[in-house]
């Protein structure tokens, strides 16, 4: 056991828990900002990703590519899209070809909402005091972080029972 790195396991030393914790904090300033647009937080980085589409629209605007770039199962999805629909924010659509295949869209209403996200968000970030160079740099830091730990487990099981 020579040349062992020195692992701790003091709390105040676990990466995973300053990210836990960062993440709650980041999730509560954002609360009263969408209280007032009448999004969660899940809701929210769903209509980010719709609106970068609706600027770039990619190829197949889809419940699986939306679940690809967030993350997350349609399990999770579904219940957020539905609700979104159900605002008149968003549009569900089965394809033609494939009726599994479910594809996305703004209504003008979800376009409009952007223009008042963002000018709450710009008050957050002014309100806060946050340095953009260190909040740029601590982004960078995390999607390289983000990348190496997606190589290290490409493939782990969600479900309990699976393990």
């Amino acid at each position: 056991m020579t040349n062992q790195p020195n692992i701790s396991l003091a709390l105040d030393d676990q990466l995973c828990f300053k990210l836990y914790a960062a993440s709650r904090a980041v999730t509560r300033a954002y609360k009263p900002m969408l209280d007032q647009l009448g999004l969660t937080y899940p809701q929210y980085v769903v209509m980010l990703v719709l609106w970068e589409w609706h600027d770039t629209r990619p190829s197949q605007p889809t419940v699986k590519a939306l679940g690809e770039r967030l993350m997350l199962d349609s399990g999770t999805l579904t219940p957020l899209l539905k609700r979104l629909e159900q605002l008149e924010w968003v549009r569900r659509r089965r394809s033609a070809k494939d009726e599994r295949e479910v594809h996305l869209s703004l209504s003008e209403t979800g376009v409009q909402l952007r223009d008042e996200t963002h000018r709450l968000k710009t008050r957050l970030l002014c309100d806060s005091g946050i340095d953009l160079n260190q909040a740029d740099a601590l982004r960078a830091g995390l999607d390289q972080l983000l990348r190496q730990i997606k190589d290290l487990s490409p493939s782990v099981p969600t479900d309990p029972a699976a393990r």
